[in-house]
């Protein structure tokens, strides 16, 4: 029987790790950073703020729209890509939520 650890663990756990997986990658903190910076959604080529190829770019964008974190429209032959604030915010409330969890202050050995 095959072990499914989605199911070994708090389902908040998962999501939680879902998306930290997402943030596990400089650039992807670096497209968050500028969509963030830019505050609006972007049609042009991201490709040239980040010092990647644009098919690797292409591939972390990928990963922070299927995270639910950046939201990515299609209009002809570019897409527009912008923060999803209710999955930043979620994000967010998450990490705090953990991390008050785990505060060393409280925690101390």
């Amino acid at each position: 029987m095959e072990n499914n650890t989605d199911t070994l663990f708090d389902p908040k756990l998962v999501v939680q790790a879902r998306l930290y997986k997402a943030l596990a990658h400089p650039a992807r903190l670096a497209i968050l950073e500028y969509l963030a910076e830019i505050q609006t959604c972007i049609t042009g080529d991201i490709a040239e703020e980040i010092p990647l190829g644009r098919t690797t770019v292409n591939q972390h964008l990928k990963e922070l729209k299927n995270a639910g974190l950046i939201q990515g429209i299609v209009q002809g032959a570019k897409t527009n890509y912008c923060l999803n604030p209710k999955a930043i915010e979620m994000l967010r409330k998450q990490s705090d939520e953990f991390l008050e969890k785990i505060d060393i202050k409280k925690n101390f050995c």
